[in-house]
């Protein structure tokens, strides 16, 4: 049997979010651990023109939402960007995934072949071309980037974390 949208799309997104919210509690729990304010950490960026963690995950979460709800055709939550803590920034991933598995695979039957629009309409693509080449791309270099800027604070996360448990 052909691996479908929904296996490659909703499940992926899902573990993601798990791996990234364990790393999250490793960077509470160390920054109590070695007296970071962790208010420092949700700030951080890699460079000047990126966005800091809190952005990073939010975007992630928009990106893993909105392909949900396109590919679904269900209608895309809007969460505003207000986050500004660990505590908050877990709660939004955790919005995101309760939405993630709402979604049922049946409803994304067909929709690789479906098509998607972006960019009020500029940009055309089918949904298996959105998926692979857009949203699971995008998706990765959000939560690849939080990573990477709590391993460039100094946060004991590596590769396993990233990675997480293989099932």
């Amino acid at each position: 049997m052909a691996l479908s949208i929904y296996e490659a799309s909703i499940p992926v997104f899902i573990r993601a979010f798990g791996n990234l919210e364990a790393i999250l509690d490793k960077a509470v729990a160390q920054s109590a651990a070695d007296g970071i304010d962790p208010q420092s950490l949700v700030d951080a960026r890699l460079a000047a023109d990126m966005l800091p963690l809190a952005g990073q995950i939010q975007r992630a979460s928009d990106t893993a939402k909105g392909a949900g709800a396109r590919l679904s055709g269900l209608d895309n939550p809007s969460f505003a960007d207000t986050e500004t803590s660990f505590a908050e920034l877990k709660a939004r991933i955790q919005r995101t995934v309760e939405f993630l598995k709402a979604i049922p695979p049946e409803a994304l039957d067909g929709s690789e072949s479906g098509t998607i629009s972006m960019r009020n309409g500029a940009v055309q693509l089918d949904g298996k071309a959105f998926l692979l080449r857009h949203a699971l791309p995008n998706f990765f270099f959000h939560v690849t980037t939080a990573y990477d800027i709590l391993r460039h604070k100094g946060i004991a996360v590596g590769k396993a974390d990233y990675l997480g448990k293989i099932d």
